[in-house]
Order: C-alpha cells, then structure tokens, then sequence
C-alpha cells in the first residue's frame, strides 16, 4: 500500500517537474523568438508602433501555448480548456467588434503608409495635420488648434486627401471682369502679377486664360503653382494684389445684380379709361 501511494506521491512530483521545466524552458525559448520575430520585423522597416503591437500578441499567443502544455502535463484536461478558450475569444471578438475594425484600419495605415506624422490631410471630413497613429485611433490638430481623435476605422473606410503628399500643389483661381473691360489689358495685369511673385514656380509655368463668357463677367482661370507649404501664402497675397491692380487701372470685378422694374398699372388703367371716355 505504501509502494503504491508513493508511487502516486513520485508520479505527481515527476509530472509536477516536467511542468516546471516546461514553463522554464518556454518562456526562454518564447523570449528568444520574441526578440527574433522584433529583430525581422526592424529590418523589413515596420512602424515601431506595429513591431510593438505584434511583439505582444505574439508573446501572449506562444506563452498560452507553454502554460497548456504545462498544464496537460499535470494531468489538466485541455481539451474542454481550449474549447472554453475559444468560445471566450469568440464573445469578446463580438463584443469588441467595433474596437477589432479599428485595429485592423490601423494596422492597415501604419503598413501601407496613406500618410505620416506632421502631413495636412482631410480624413473622414476632418482637416488637420497628423500629430499620432495609433494602433486604434489617429490623433490630428486642426488649423484652429483643436485636437481631434478619429477612429482608424472610421479613415480607412473612407477617402483620405493627403495635401501634403505632393512636394508642389497648384493654385486654382476664377477671376472675373466686366465685358467693358480692356480683356487683354486684364490679362496681361494678372500675368504680370502672377509671374512676378516670388514664390511662384517658374516650371511648371503658370497658366491664364479666359475660362468662360459668363452672362455678366468675363471669367479667367488663374492656375499658378507653388511649394506645397506656400499654398496659403501666395493664394492671398495674389487675390489682394489682382485685386488692387484692377482697382488701380479701372477694371471692375461683376458681382450679381437684379434690376426691379415698377409698373403703375392704376395710372395705366386710368389713362385707359380716359381715352375710352374720350372716343364716347
């Protein structure tokens, strides 16, 4: 009987070493694959955000795999564990469905890169510039100075305009004169101006021409192009100056009008009646 019990006794210990030794040599060997899969990961040039992120998961998943090895060595039935387990991912992943989107978005972002940090981009009909891409949200600042956090899914499903993908934009201006006007003096005012300014690229080469006969102005496309971070800039300081210039050489800019006629139709109807009386 006491052969038997410490049979037992020695079985447990056995399996309760084997365990140990299980979770020590796991865990050495799951630290090593961790820093292996960071190390891969570096050299494919992965966001530091995304080595991080996948670092983790991959640590949790290889050390759940040591512990169920452990425990199945125990004599622990893993089978109805994993099951369990998976039916817990399952609830979790419905219930986090929303969070789970947002993840992918942003995994997808920080891969393939629509854009980075310190870029003025529209996203999910919010302007501003990128200040942090996270794996679940992207943090931008708007030209007012408010902070905006966007869900990454919310960008992802969406179209994202990056102005700052460009090192040049072009400018697109409509300006107008009236049909009294002096149409090539006009033209050669704002070509002057254009031309001349500074900050505008001399190639590609602007572009002034008569976009349209409008049913009360002349209109002209003014298409200058500029340094991406001079948009702002050159925009107004062309708009004042086109429109000192115009004012400086009699040109005038048409705005809409409407001219309202009055009819008497009491003196009308009264003169009508007089001429009837008149005939009789």
């Amino acid at each position: 009987m006491e052969t038997g019990t410490g049979s037992v006794i020695g079985d447990i210990l056995l399996n309760i070493f084997f365990a140990a030794v299980i979770v020590i040599v796991g865990r050495t060997l799951v630290s090593w694959l961790v820093k292996l899969s960071r190390k891969v990961m570096v050299r494919a040039n992965m966001d530091p955000i995304l080595i991080n992120f996948c670092s983790s998961i991959i640590s949790v998943l290889l050390l759940l795999f040591v512990l169920i090895a452990a425990l199945d060595r125990l004599g622990v039935n893993t089978t109805s564990m994993i099951a369990v387990l998976g039916a817990a991912g399952l609830a979790v992943g419905l219930a986090l469905k929303d969070s789970l989107q947002n993840f992918a978005a942003g995994v997808m972002l920080i891969l393939y890169r629509p854009f980075k940090i310190g870029n003025f981009v529209e996203v999910s009909g919010v302007l501003g510039i990128v200040e942090q891409i996270t794996i679940f949200n992207t943090v931008m600042r708007t030209p007012d100075n408010r902070e905006i956090i966007v869900p990454n899914g919310k960008i992802y499903s969406n179209t994202i305009t990056n102005f700052s993908a460009r090192d040049t934009r072009r400018i697109d201006m409509v300006f107008g004169i009236g049909y009294d006007d002096d149409l090539l003096k006009a033209k050669q005012i704002m070509t002057d101006i254009v031309t001349g300014h500074k900050l505008v690229l001399k190639d590609p080469a602007p572009i002034i021409r008569i976009a349209d006969l409008g049913d009360s102005s002349i209109t002209f496309n003014v298409w200058p192009w500029v340094n991406s971070s001079d948009l702002a800039t050159v925009r107004a300081d062309l708009i004042e100056t086109i429109k000192l210039a115009f004012d400086a050489n009699g040109i005038s800019i048409p705005y809409p009008q409407m001219d309202i006629h009055f009819n008497n139709v009491d003196a009308a109807n009264e003169s009508s009646r007089d001429e009837k009386n008149q005939a009789g």
